[in-house]
């Protein structure tokens, strides 16, 4: 397992991302991918999407709950409704063979979108979305991700509003694919 390294968005180019238990090859791709994927903090359709979720939430949104989020299927209307909407599309027009996963979740750490059915409805309080929403990058360890059934590692960055982060993205490089 790598360990963690949060790097602010100025040093991002800079600073050492990634533990040295990490094979050099393979550190060097997921900074070079984290590089590119960072644009995504302030794409325009990002961030509307992510700003018109933080000023509404539904009712069905505001009562979801990490229990309840495991027990609906990727079928499920809801669950679906977050895989389908225009940031969902947007995302998968930019997946490539690397990325296994992506989400975007609005401050409060609730989903806007993703591409497929996370394993949780919320992050709040994990540093995938925390530590993104302080204006960071967040490194994950090398793990199978639960969701997506595949090694990968999870890096996550904050959506901004100017220099405000108004939300979290995570997206899970596959670690096979990046070798």
């Amino acid at each position: 397992m790598i360990c963690q390294k949060i790097v602010t968005l100025a040093a991002f180019v800079t600073a050492p991302l990634l533990c040295e238990t990490l094979p050099n090859d393979l550190k060097l791709k997921v900074e070079s991918k984290a590089k590119l994927l960072l644009a995504w903090s302030t794409d325009p359709t990002i961030v509307a999407a992510v700003k018109a979720h933080n000023a509404s939430l539904s009712a069905a949104e505001q009562a979801m709950t990490n229990d309840k989020w495991k027990a609906l299927t990727q079928l499920d209307p809801f669950v679906r409704s977050y895989s389908k909407n225009d940031v969902a599309l947007y995302l998968k027009s930019k997946k490539d063979e690397t990325i296994s996963e992506a989400f975007v979740s609005g401050a409060d750490g609730t989903k806007v979108a993703f591409l497929a059915k996370t394993t949780s409805w919320s992050h709040k309080g994990r540093d995938k979305h925390q530590i993104p929403m302080s204006g960071k990058t967040w490194y994950g360890p090398v793990e199978v991700d639960e969701s997506s059934g595949t090694q990968q590692i999870q890096v996550g960055f904050p959506v901004l509003d100017g220099a405000k982060p108004i939300g979290s993205i995570v997206v899970g490089l596959a670690v096979a694919k990046l070798r």
